[in-house]
């Protein structure tokens, strides 16, 4: 007789069924793993064995077959270990079968019969649900699993107890969502003192999510302002909630069953690779990179030449599509990336290119060696191009900078124009005017005449790519919206193109 339960594997957030089928029969005592799985399902044999020896439980000696089924499908992870135990328990006649059957299992399994927490409840939760069926896992992941809205959550501390509730003599409470109180406090926006250019160009790219690269001297800033971007966002939405903390269980960040409320600020050192950007890890076991981990959020990278070159051009699908495809041998694994890039950089290698004061002595070299570092294609992929710390850089009035606007102040500008954007898109598949694309952009942020006559022959002086030109008027839309217009006029137009640099090199 073979004895049937439902687990699963993980493909990005999704998840995909994975039947354990056990058979105990006559013949030489064994115990075998078969279905494509990885090293770690291969030694769930003896933490099974151990934990089933804790309770008092030796195994018959007989023939044990676990298959994970469909065989040609690679399974991976320690989750399984509490389904082959529960699918062995069920085939013994301990566990009735046709409850166990209403659930999907998972959970890592210590040598005392404990149930360890582990990754990506949260995904498995929601995925059961829409399958009407219950979820089995840890006690320490009960909370996470809450959130799923799923009624039928059994989160077991350890094997016996799990036994005892399925029999009846002993009950299991229903866990409870908590609720993470303990919020972060961003740097005020009014610490910096003038920089207005900036401040506005940081503003415009909030309200509208829109990419932006800081360029200049060291010590002016960039990563001041930067630091700064996320306490004049607005809070996530219900919906962002729920994919920003799939993607965190997934990676294993979510802490003490709470979701992820902030929008996420990653700032990776410029010693990242590739897998560590986009996504990956060793064999076939894809874990969300640094674009997904910054999903809803702002990936900041300072001192962008710095990374390298194969990192960033890494970057040039997930800033086009919002999501990410890593491939590997037999797999394809998607995760969304819907991020703000916020880069900072300087203008040549020792950071003095152009400087009146402490001009670099290998120019022009020096420059142009460290910014062909950077392709044109992804320099493109930048909406708003800003120089911080420029001519007048020490000239602020300090009386008029200690009235300088805080971030909450400008937040409530931010959220207006954000709000603007939700009910403009609402039924369409963007939030912001960042990912404006084809009618919607023809739709909504054509400009005035005056406006499109001023962007036609600033593209041909300019030589701007379609690219750049599309970049320039969602920046416009995203400056109208702020100022509370309707239509793009030949100002906010103006404004947009401020923002294009065609060269960072100072004449």
């Amino acid at each position: 007789m073979i004895t049937k339960v439902c687990s699963l594997t993980f493909t990005g957030i999704e998840i995909t069924d994975v039947d354990v089928q056990v058979q105990i029969a006559n013949g030489i005592p064994n115990f075998i793993i078969v279905g494509l799985a990885d090293k770690t399902i291969a030694e769930s044999k003896e933490r099974v064995r151990a934990a089933l020896s804790s309770i008092g439980l030796a195994l018959p000696s007989k023939r044990i077959l676990v298959n994970l089924a469909p065989a040609d499908l690679v399974k991976e992870g320690s989750h399984f270990d509490l389904a082959i135990a529960v699918a062995i328990l069920a085939a013994l006649g301990i566990l009735p079968t046709d409850v166990i059957n209403e659930y999907i299992i998972l959970g890592e399994l210590s040598l005392d019969g404990m149930i360890l927490p582990i990754t990506g409840i949260l995904p498995a939760a929601i995925g059961a649900n829409s399958r009407n069926k219950g979820i089995i896992c840890p006690e320490s992941n009960g909370s996470e699993a809450a959130w799923s809205g799923n009624e039928r959550i059994v989160a077991a501390a350890s094997l016996v107890s799990l036994v005892n509730h399925f029999n009846g003599t002993q009950v299991i409470s229903r866990s409870e969502p908590l609720v993470n109180t303990n919020t972060v406090k961003y740097p005020d926006l009014s610490d910096i003192k003038g920089q207005k250019i900036a401040k506005r160009a940081l503003e415009i790219a909030a309200a509208g999510g829109h990419n932006m690269l800081m360029y200049g001297p060291p010590g002016t800033g960039k990563s001041m302002l930067a630091a700064r971007l996320p306490g004049i966002l607005p809070n996530l939405t219900a919906e962002e909630v729920l994919e920003v903390s799939m993607i965190a269980s997934i990676a294993g960040n979510i802490r003490d069953g709470s979701l992820i409320t902030q929008r996420p600020f990653r700032a990776p050192h410029h010693n990242c690779s590739v897998p560590a950007m986009v996504g990956g890890g060793m064999g076939r076991k894809v874990r969300p990179g640094e674009v997904s981990l910054a999903h809803n959020g702002v990936l900041f990278l300072d001192e962008l030449p710095e990374f390298a070159t194969g990192v960033i051009e890494s970057l040039r699908q997930p800033i086009e599509t919002a999501e990410v495809l890593v491939s590997r041998s037999g797999a394809q694994v998607k995760y969304p990336a819907r991020f703000q890039l916020v880069a900072a950089m300087n203008p040549c290698k020792c950071g003095y290119l152009g400087d009146e004061g402490r001009e670099c002595t290998r120019a022009p070299s020096c420059g142009t060696a460290y910014q062909s570092k950077i392709s044109g294609p992804i320099i493109d992929r930048f909406d708003l191009h800003v120089e911080v710390g420029g001519k007048g850089f020490y000239e602020f009035n300090c009386e008029y900078d200690d009235k300088a606007e805080s971030s909450k102040i400008v937040l409530e500008r931010v959220s207006r124009a954000r709000d603007i954007q939700a009910k403009r898109y609402e039924g369409y598949n963007i939030r912001v005017n960042n990912y404006l694309d084809g009618q919607l952009l023809t739709d909504y942020a054509t400009p005035c005449d005056a406006g499109r006559e001023m962007l036609n022959e600033a593209a041909q002086k300019f030589k701007l790519s379609m690219r750049s030109y599309h970049r320039v008027l969602r920046v416009a839309r995203t400056i109208a919206d702020l100022a509370g217009s309707n239509s793009v006029q030949k100002l906010h137009i103006a404004e947009s193109l401020s923002y294009r640099k065609v060269s960072f090199q100072k004449s």
